[in-house]
């Protein structure tokens, strides 16, 4: 594999340990069309970020994410920093040729998500917004099973993703639960990932009606517990809501629910069938046949991990039976997204699939406000 691409990662905590991960792995396990090469790690605080590129083996780190960007050097810009920034930094690696991948939530507000969208299309550049979930190779298979028509006629979909680990009220008032630099709370964060898969699944949503909640109102700030600021984010959010298609639409993403670290529970049901998926499972697909004979029916387990090309993704692992986890996801998406890279085509999610992310985050947020049903697009 002779050609490189030089990378140039902007964000080093969570996310970029995730991203980090992935850019190592990715073509020890998949047979790329270029390997990558960490050559740039950016973040704000000196000590942290160059401690982070001595773990990761990035070649070289810098405190300024211009200097990245504009770096001659570099082919791709993975940006994984607070929601605010993203906009910003997009733009600027837009204009500069370098192809982007970005985390999610893709912006702020539909206004900024434009902005993006529009950025990279005149740019002509490779696009990416990292919702690794769709990346899982249950929820692929899930995927083709529904295209293939395996459900028939999509009736319901009901998604829930819950976490617990802000319930304490003496937990800190970090940025994602600051609205200027998160945008919204569960809703961006966690939300915006049944969102995503409900469209990836199912197809556009055309309306729908939502409620939020902020349960514990003031948090202690950081470095001072002794003094409190406003938590300008929800901390809970819930939605009914209808497709195109005319399917059913169920979403409820929380972070007061205690016990649950990062539930993902999924269950599309259609005329001929149905799916149930459980990201603390994630190696395992549930699958009701209606066609079964009738004393056998009931939801069999589908363990997804046969290679050969049976499922997706995990043939480049561990021989059968052998699971996956959460930070494979992550490899999945590095790899595809450096094969469209040199490929120079469309790979998706894209900053359109961002955007129409973001239209449904912020109609929801309107109901939620007017207590009215709010209707999407055409």
């Amino acid at each position: 594999m002779a050609r490189t691409l030089n990378v140039g990662m902007i964000g080093y905590k969570f996310m970029g340990r995730a991203h980090s991960n992935a850019w190592l792995k990715a073509d020890k396990f998949f047979d790329l069309k270029a390997r990558p090469v960490m050559k740039i790690i950016c973040g704000r605080d000196r000590a942290g970020v160059s401690a982070a590129a001595y773990r990761w083996g990035w070649e070289k780190f810098e405190t300024d994410w211009r200097e990245v960007v504009h770096d001659a050097t570099i082919d791709i810009i993975d940006i994984n920093t607070p929601n605010d920034t993203h906009a910003e930094i997009a733009i600027a690696a837009a204009k500069a040729g370098k192809a982007i991948l970005c985390e999610k939530p893709l912006a702020l507000d539909v206004k900024q998500a434009q902005t993006m969208a529009d950025a990279v299309k005149k740019a002509g550049v490779v696009h990416m917004v990292c919702h690794n979930y769709r990346r899982i190779p249950a929820i692929v298979l899930a995927k083709r099973m529904i295209e293939a028509g395996d459900l028939g006629t999509i009736y319901h979909y009901r998604a829930r993703y819950a976490q617990d680990w802000i319930v304490d009220p003496n937990f800190p008032l970090v940025w994602r639960l600051q609205s200027k630099i998160s945008g919204s709370g569960t809703h961006g964060d966690i939300c915006a990932h049944i969102i995503d898969l409900g469209r990836y699944l199912v197809g556009e949503f055309s309306e729908v009606a939502g409620q939020m909640e902020t349960f514990i109102k003031e948090r202690p700030l950081p470095g001072e517990p002794s003094k409190k600021g406003k938590v300008t984010v929800d901390d809970a959010v819930m939605f009914i809501g209808r497709f195109k298609s005319g399917a059913l639409a169920n979403l409820e993403a929380t972070r007061f629910a205690l016990g649950r670290k990062n539930g993902v529970q999924i269950e599309i049901n259609g005329s001929k069938g149905s799916l149930v998926f459980d990201l603390e499972d994630m190696n395992h697909l549930k699958y009701y046949d209606e066609a079964d004979p009738a004393d056998r029916r009931g939801f069999r387990d589908i363990l997804v991990t046969q290679g050969g090309g049976v499922h997706p993704y995990v043939g480049n692992w561990w021989p059968p039976g052998h699971i996956i986890g959460y930070e494979h996801t992550f490899v999945h998406t590095i790899a595809d997204f450096i094969n469209a890279v040199v490929d120079k085509r469309s790979v998706q999610p894209t900053f359109v699939d961002g955007l129409a992310n973001q239209i449904v985050l912020d109609a929801v947020e309107k109901s939620a406000k007017t207590r009215k049903w709010i209707k999407l697009g055409k």
